[in-house]
């Protein structure tokens, strides 16, 4: 898969899509080459700026064991990851459309790329910016969930295709939020 390809996945569901398709990527492969290397960057993150500046969190930051935070955080990543490839079958097949355990598993494992990447962000030591850039990514991965439902279930249906990403994102949304309480709480 070319970073080419992946960029137009939020776009259409006529481009980067079919090639997906075609080259029908085993899971564990997407696993090793995409999942893993990129779902660690936010835990990473993490841990290197709650250590090294925590109060770009929240001023009570300093002193939280950062190394227990950023393990906790990458499990919980991959649990909701499992979760998001059943819950976007489930959806889809209440909405009438047809898609395979391994297609919702791979949508689940694509959309949050940008997600992952926006982790980055956390190396600029501003709030606005890091907000802005995460809307952004939240937009993509959106995006993602939406022309992948299009174009894996093979419909043009797009009041069931928002509907699942509706349901899914929202889902998404929870999870992230209960993350968030996570690092706080921790």
């Amino acid at each position: 898969m070319k970073l080419s390809t992946l960029s137009h996945l939020p776009l259409s569901a006529d481009q980067g899509w079919p090639e997906i398709e075609r080259l029908h990527p085993r899971l564990i492969k997407v696993f090793a080459f995409i999942v893993l290397p990129l779902s660690i960057l936010p835990p990473l993150m993490l841990y290197y700026v709650g250590s090294h500046d925590p109060e770009v969190f929240l001023p009570q930051s300093a002193g939280k064991n950062w190394g227990t935070i950023a393990a906790v955080f990458f499990l919980t990543e991959m649990f909701t990851l499992l979760l998001m490839g059943w819950l976007i079958k489930q959806v889809a097949e209440g909405n009438k459309l047809s898609i395979g355990y391994h297609d919702s598993y791979l949508l689940a494992a694509i959309a949050p790329v940008p997600l992952w990447l926006s982790s980055l962000g956390l190396l600029v030591p501003s709030l606005a910016f890091n907000v802005l850039l995460s809307l952004a990514a939240f937009g993509l991965s959106c995006g993602i969930i939406y022309h992948g439902i299009e174009a894996l279930a093979h419909t043009r249906e797009e009041v069931c295709a928002a509907c699942v990403v509706q349901i899914v994102i929202g889902a998404g949304l929870i999870a992230w939020a209960l993350l968030l309480m996570l690092v706080v709480l921790l």
